[in-house]
């Protein structure tokens, strides 16, 4: 029956197989999933396989690998298969995890309160103390509800005989959570008959309830909380995730710089000034909160953050100091202190562990190593795991030194073959292979206090057969985790069935109806949202720009005859003049030397005014403020990087392939801006976004005319149809003129036509618009440059400026005079900005909504 998938699969017999029991069988909850594979086709296999790739590329799920070439870009791996635990086993498993959760709360409101722990000897005084993540200055911090785990992750191996095993506990700001929602999301789109069928059971409550319990916890005194979600920002390895929780959750995402303490509150720096901060879900090591009062080098952190805390004007999820029991070495004094703490057994104990810091642990590690995997018994180490049985003579000595030399830095444990789980090959025909898992099970804290279980989780698989090491970091893949519903309703359904509620209205305790996006509270645009809003517009305009005016241009580069020569050069020396990098007239170049340089400006990053880097830009200026983006909007940004490159390099992209990517870079700018204008809520990020747009229409409008007017008078008459395609106005020129282009007519529709949108009068009739919105929101401006500007426009007498004019010499001075006002101006406007609402330092204080 199963024979085609299962017949290669390379089942090993000193592992637990997660799909087959030790003779082979299917195990029961596995039979749904391999009977509807069965029922497909390779082709189909690798159709579903190419979509969860397609759909992980189309939303820019990411995970930095910092030893990885592609670094920040490298895509998130899912596998098609996902791991399926029945709902009797994981009934058994979240009930010991949720005791974990009680037990490790219980650990930290002691080592920060009264340290009975230490006193009566369960943990070594050396062990807390020692290690970088104990903060004393967080000593005596009572959290609210003493709550001090908000979100908690457990990572959890299979043993040979099918026991789960503590692998660690991540206890500051665990990673993954956002990862897996987004796996299932995939997957539901990727196999949505075998989710239903297979009743897997729904995470969405999961996520409500971390919201519910930050809110209801904050200490808002009567004010509508703030809740912000603190990442060290878009350079670490899991900020891909940061920006899908804070999109998800509703909640503000911020790096250090935009929040800061005055008067022992905590405040975000906002476009209209301070709004108050009531929590924070941290992503940032805890040491690095507070240079104030812990680490004194960082530049992520908030000075004043602890004593805020301390205070109570703040809730931090996790408490600062939870780091302290991520150390390996602490899981061998657990049992011990869940029977003092709790009054219970420890019910899912770690790998037996040794701390080498107690002389009996040093001597049963050195006499045992070839059994045991040595770790560093502080996460601030950063060391990578050895296996004892993987050294050879002069590398286990060296081993051995370091153990003797500093024992209390070293933990040993256990080695554990991890269970096996099966994934799918991508080469030649599908197949299922083997590849070792591990399961990294997340926990989120009611307002009660009581803790809750992710009906799923993470699965990391190694990246290859018989190798035991599951890191991202190393290269390893995910699965989505399926845990089956064990309750039916009247009509058979699973309750909490993904397929029932993945795209069904969510509902509050109170029955109140609300979908994801309902989540959200209207929140302050923070100044670096609207700082990257604002750059979001300008370099989206500036593609569009280049790609208009190199399309131009390089249309113009074959099939040049007589005068059609000349006039190409004297296309290139306006681009030359724009900044584009090509060889100067005067040097004479050959037209293949012109050609190459324009696509160079096409499609190398390296070009300091180029498409392909200015590309760049704009996604990192997306990827900060994605919060802000619709899913459509964000894809489209995501894909615009990949626009201008080939395989071949810049050196090796022809014209026409060049032009090709010019006509699709255009196109995706027009979509960039059609989601601008028709998905985005017209708020004070919106506005910026859109005074970025005309700031840099602007400045490229003056520019091109500027340079455009340098040239001979029968030179500007051949070179107007060049000039309307590059401001993108043929077709208002043609449908308002319907003549040949004269010098009139373009001039007035490029330069005084307030209704034209390319034209240079409409970016300042529409800067005076947007700058007098934003005061009526954000309060008074004295920035008068567009308006300035206007009057001067309206001064010129447009029969002044006919080539055959008496008055023409002044009018063209004056005009081109007006053109570098218009440059002064925009640089000036963008400053002024810049220095109002991007740096508040002297912000005025919102206050909150009662």
């Amino acid at each position: 029956m199963y024979r085609r998938l299962l017949e290669s699969y390379p089942a090993e017999a000193d592992r637990y197989d997660e799909m087959l029991e030790a003779g082979g069988r299917l195990r029961p909850h596995w039979r749904t999933l391999i009977d509807q594979l069965e029922g497909l086709s390779p082709e189909i296999l690798r159709r579903r396989a190419r979509e969860v790739r397609e759909a992980i590329a189309a939303d820019g799920v990411t995970y930095n690998v910092y030893a990885d070439p592609q670094g920040a870009n490298r895509p998130w791996e899912l596998d098609l298969l996902p791991q399926i635990i029945s709902a009797d086993e994981w009934q058994t498993l979240s009930s010991a995890v949720v005791q974990r959760a009680r037990l490790l709360n219980a650990v930290l409101a002691d080592l920060y309160g009264p340290q009975t722990l230490l006193s009566e000897g369960l943990l070594p005084p050396a062990l807390v103390f020692g290690q970088h993540g104990y903060l004393w200055p967080c000593r005596g911090i009572e959290p609210p509800a003493g709550i001090h785990l908000h979100l908690y992750a457990i990572d959890l191996a299979r043993s040979p005989d099918g026991h789960w095993w503590v692998m660690s506990d991540r206890t500051q700001g665990p990673s993954g959570a956002g990862y897996a929602l987004q796996n299932r999301q995939i997957m539901s789109r990727a196999l949505p008959e075998t989710v239903r069928d297979m009743h897997v059971q729904s995470l969405l409550k999961f996520f409500h309830t971390l919201h519910d319990s930050l809110n209801a916890l904050a200490p808002a005194g009567g004010e509508t909380p703030l809740v912000v979600l603190l990442t060290p920002g878009p350079y670490n390895e899991t900020y891909s995730e940061h920006a899908f929780l804070a999109h998800t959750l509703g909640f503000p995402l911020v790096e250090g710089a935009d929040l800061m303490v005055r008067g022992d509150m905590v405040y975000l720096k906002t476009l209209s000034g301070l709004r108050r901060v009531h929590a924070i879900l941290r992503r940032l090591d805890d040491d690095y909160c507070d240079p104030l009062e812990l680490r004194s080098d960082s530049a992520l952190g908030i000075p004043g953050l602890v004593q805020a805390a301390r205070l109570g004007n703040v809730l931090i999820a996790n408490s600062l100091g939870s780091g302290v029991l991520e150390s390996g070495a602490l899981h061998g004094f657990l049992p011990a202190i869940c029977q003092r703490l709790l009054g219970q057994p420890l019910a899912l104990p770690a790998v037996a562990s040794w701390w080498c810091g107690e002389k009996p642990a040093l001597d049963y590690t050195l006499a045992n190593l070839e059994q045991l995997v040595i770790m560093p018994a502080f996460p601030s180490m950063r060391m990578q795991p050895v296996y004892g049985h993987s050294l050879n003579a002069q590398s286990r000595q060296r081993l051995v030194d370091s153990l003797l030399a500093q024992p209390h830095a070293y933990v040993a444990q256990e080695w554990v073959r991890l269970s096996q789980a099966p994934v799918l090959s991508r080469s030649g025909e599908y197949r299922l292979m083997s590849r070792a898992v591990s399961l990294r099970v997340f926990v989120v804290a009611g307002a009660d206090g009581s803790y809750h279980v992710m009906p799923g989780g993470l699965t990391r698989v190694a990246p290859r057969q018989r190798k035991d090491v599951v890191s991202m970091q190393q290269g390893g893949a995910s699965k989505d985790v399926w845990v089956l519903s064990p309750v039916r309703d009247e009509a058979g359904n699973a309750v909490g069935d993904v397929a029932a509620t993945a795209t069904a209205p969510l509902e509050d305790s109170d029955g109140r109806q609300r979908t994801l996006d309902l989540i959200r509270s209207t929140v302050d645009i923070s100044s670096h949202a609207g700082e990257n809003l604002f750059w979001m517009g300008r370099y989206a305009e500036r593609c569009d720009n280049l790609a208009h005016l190199l399309r131009a241009t390089l249309q113009r580069s074959s099939d040049l005859q007589g005068e059609a020569r000349e006039t190409f050069y004297q296309l290139c020396e306006i681009c030359r003049g724009l900044g584009i990098a090509l060889p100067a007239a005067t040097t004479r170049p050959t037209v293949a030397a012109l050609q190459q340089a324009l696509i160079a400006a096409i499609a190398d990053p390296a070009a300091s005014v180029g498409i392909a880097g200015n590309l760049r830009h704009l996604h990192h200026c997306g990827y900060q403020v994605r919060e802000h983006l619709s899913l459509d909007n964000w894809q489209a940004l995501n894909r615009m990087p990949g626009l201008t490159t080939d395989s071949s390099g810049p050196s090796g992209v022809t014209p026409a392939a060049a032009l090709h990517m010019l006509n699709n870079v255009i196109q995706a700018c027009v979509g960039l801006a059609g989601h601008a204008l028709d998905d985005m809520t017209r708020d004070e990020g919106w506005h910026f976004l859109m005074l970025g747009r005309h700031i840099e229409r602007m400045t490229h409008l003056a520019n091109l005319f500027g340079q455009f007017l340098r040239l001979p008078a029968e030179r500007q008459n051949r070179t107007l149809p060049w000039l309307l395609e590059s401001a993108n106005s043929v077709v208002t020129y043609r449908v308002r003129y319907r003549r040949a282009p004269e010098w009139l007519p373009v001039l007035h529709l490029l330069v005084f036509d307030v209704s034209n949108p390319h034209g240079i009068a409409f970016q300042f009739h529409m800067l005076e618009r947007y700058l007098s919105d934003i005061a009526e929101q954000l309060g008074t401006l004295s920035m008068d440059t567009p308006a300035h500007l206007s009057a001067l426009l309206r001064e010129f007498e447009l029969q002044d400026l006919s080539h055959d004019s008496l008055f023409v010499a002044d009018a063209h001075a004056r005009l081109v005079q007006l053109m570098r006002d218009a440059i002064a101006g925009a640089f000036s406007l963008s400053d002024e900005l810049a220095r109002h609402f991007f740096t508040p330092l002297n912000a005025p204080v919102s206050q909150g909504v009662s």
